[in-house]
């Protein structure tokens, strides 16, 4: 199949697909004898993978490491495992640091429903933030 086939059937641009193999996620492809790329049923779910590998959160280059490990028929659940273990971790991290945002963004909003707009004339100043 060509490439805009293949961008569409893996729900991705060409120029995506053309990205990827210049990466090393997508191995270049066969030619047909006029010069376009000339992809494999096994691309399609290729990039499938990557994709999906994308929306769960994985980057680019960890997508590449799980294909480089099926490529060399290693088994890649435990490496997958400890990846999606590892966002996890970022995640709740990531939680806990909004959550304490969250908490100093209220205080101040509180703050400022009970202050008195007309008392607010320091020009270098705002009474909200001032503590």
């Amino acid at each position: 199949m060509k490439i805009g086939e293949l961008a569409e059937a893996g729900h991705v641009t060409a120029k995506t697909v053309r990205y990827y193999e210049s990466i090393g996620l997508m191995p270049a492809p066969g030619r047909t004898a006029s010069g376009y790329r000339d992809y494999g049923d096994d691309a399609v779910d290729r990039l499938r993978f990557i994709r999906d590998a994308q929306a769960s959160g994985l980057t680019l280059a960890e997508a590449g490491q799980i294909l480089g490990m099926k490529d060399d028929g290693e088994s890649t659940c435990q490496h997958t495992r400890a990846l999606v273990d590892r966002h996890l971790a970022d995640i709740d991290l990531q939680i806990a640091s909004l959550l304490a945002a969250k908490g100093e963004l209220t205080a101040l909003s509180r703050r400022a429903a009970s202050l008195d707009p007309a008392n607010c004339n320091d020009p270098n100043a705002c009474q909200v933030l001032a503590h």
